[in-house]
C-alpha cells in the first residue's frame, strides 16, 4: 500500500506541470530550441565549447521561461570543470560549485528567448529569491511559497 501511495505522489509530482500552467516544449520545437541556444553562449564562455544539454526540467508560460540542465560535451562526456575557462580564471572557485548544473530563467522577446538569469554549478535554489519568484511565479510556482 505505501508503494501505491508514493507512486502516487510521484506521478502528482510529476503531473503538476499543466495543473500549474505551464508547459514544456516539445523536443524539435522553436521555443525549446530557442531557449537552450539563448544559453548556450554562457555555457560556453564558462565551461568552453562544444556544449550540448541534458534537459531535467524545462518550462514555458507565455513569454517566461525556466531551466534545470546538465551540460555535457557531444556524445555524453562529462565536463571536468578543472579544465574549463571557468576553472582556468578560478581554481578554487570550483571547490564550491555542485558540479556543471544549470540553472536558467527566459523571457521572450519578439521570436527570441533571452536567458535573463542564469547559474552554473548552484548549491543553493537561486531562483527562489523574492524578486524572481515574484516575476517568474508562472514557471515557478512549486518553488515559490
Amino acid at each position: 500500500m505505501k508503494r501505491i501511495l508514493a507512486y502516487g505522489a510521484c506521478l502528482a509530482a510529476f503531473g503538476a506541470g499543466p495543473a500549474l500552467g505551464w508547459q514544456e516544449p516539445a523536443r524539435g520545437s522553436a521555443d525549446r530550441a530557442g531557449m537552450l541556444d539563448a544559453l548556450r553562449p554562457h555555457a560556453v564562455w564558462q565551461l568552453g565549447g562544444p556544449v550540448e544539454f541534458v534537459v531535467d526540467s524545462l518550462r514555458v508560460d507565455g513569454r517566461l521561461g525556466f531551466a534545470m540542465l546538465r551540460p555535457q560535451r557531444p556524445g555524453g562526456a562529462e565536463i571536468d570543470l578543472r579544465q574549463t575557462p571557468m576553472g582556468l580564471r578560478d581554481p578554487e572557485g570550483i571547490d564550491f560549485m555542485d558540479g556543471s548544473s544549470m540553472q536558467a530563467l527566459f523571457e521572450r522577446s519578439g521570436d527570441t528567448w533571452v536567458a535573463v538569469h542564469w547559474a552554473i554549478g548552484a548549491t543553493d535554489a537561486w531562483f527562489t529569491a523574492p524578486e524572481l519568484c515574484a516575476a517568474y511565479r508562472p514557471v515557478l510556482a512549486e518553488f515559490c511559497r
